[in-house]
């Protein structure tokens, strides 16, 4: 999971508006603009941040540690929202 400083250093927004431009600019599809190689920059930032070398710039968008509650006090996982009232994966309820 990402800090929102290394979210920001990593920008996989970027990536989004790079796909948009590309697009625009040639005319291609979706599928063509995904294979074109965009979002090596967000790839490499990741990469050097956690040390995980990941390939799919779509993947980053759901690394971003603000998007997810605290960590529940039964199982320890994050709950999936910051306002969620139970644990997804235990059941267990939030402790207020």
């Amino acid at each position: 999971m990402l800090t929102e400083e290394e979210w920001q250093a990593v920008n996989p927004i970027s990536y989004i508006e790079q796909v948009k431009r590309y697009r625009e600019e040639t005319g291609c599809t979706l599928a063509e603009a995904q294979r074109a190689g965009l979002g090596y920059l967000s790839l490499a930032a990741y990469e050097r941040i956690t040390g995980f070398k990941e390939t799919n710039p779509n993947a980053l968008l759901h690394h971003r540690m603000s998007l997810y509650g605290p960590p529940c006090h039964e199982c320890g996982k994050p709950l999936r929202t910051p306002a969620a009232s139970f644990c997804a994966s235990c059941s267990a309820e939030r402790l207020r």
